[in-house]
């Protein structure tokens, strides 16, 4: 099975560049990075030492209903150039363990799919989840703090 990593999309990421506001109707905060854990959730890649980035809150579904959570993200703060989506993101080589959740094509939980695993089993992991005809869609969020990172989809 073939996957496609997909961060935030385009149009999100330049709304927010444009002065947008974040899912809780509130202006992104920005700040300097340290280089060391600001992952951008738009070139999946983290952001470099000195460089601007912004905190906002992201909530990665369509439409607002239970399980769509929202939570803490980093953007940098210029535009960035999208991930390509066909390897495994940089942001998701800095930590050793991810949770990986799938979701049905309703965008809820799909109970039993959820658990913490390595990181070097995130892509075998996203294929046994995605060859399930209940699961849409996975996605990888941190372990420690539960914040989103990626979507991995079928190609």
């Amino acid at each position: 099975m073939t996957l496609r990593y997909i961060a935030m999309p385009d149009e999100e990421a330049h709304r927010i560049w444009r002065g947008g506001r974040d899912a809780y109707g509130n202006l992104p905060e920005r700040h300097i990075s340290d280089g060391d854990g600001v992952p951008c959730r738009h070139c999946l890649r983290n952001v470099e030492a000195g460089r601007a980035y912004l905190i906002l809150a992201y909530r990665p579904f369509s439409s607002v209903q239970p399980y769509a959570e929202t939570g803490p993200i980093f953007l940098h703060a210029e535009e960035c150039p999208a991930t390509n989506g066909e390897s495994l993101p940089a942001i998701l080589m800095s930590s050793n363990d991810y949770l990986l959740r799938g979701y049905g094509a309703d965008e809820r939980i799909v109970y039993g799919t959820g658990g913490v695993i390595s990181q070097e089993s995130i892509k075998s992991r996203a294929e046994a989840l995605l060859a399930r005809p209940d699961v849409a869609f996975v996605h990888v969020r941190s372990a420690k703090y539960n914040c989103y990172q990626c979507r991995i989809e079928r190609r």
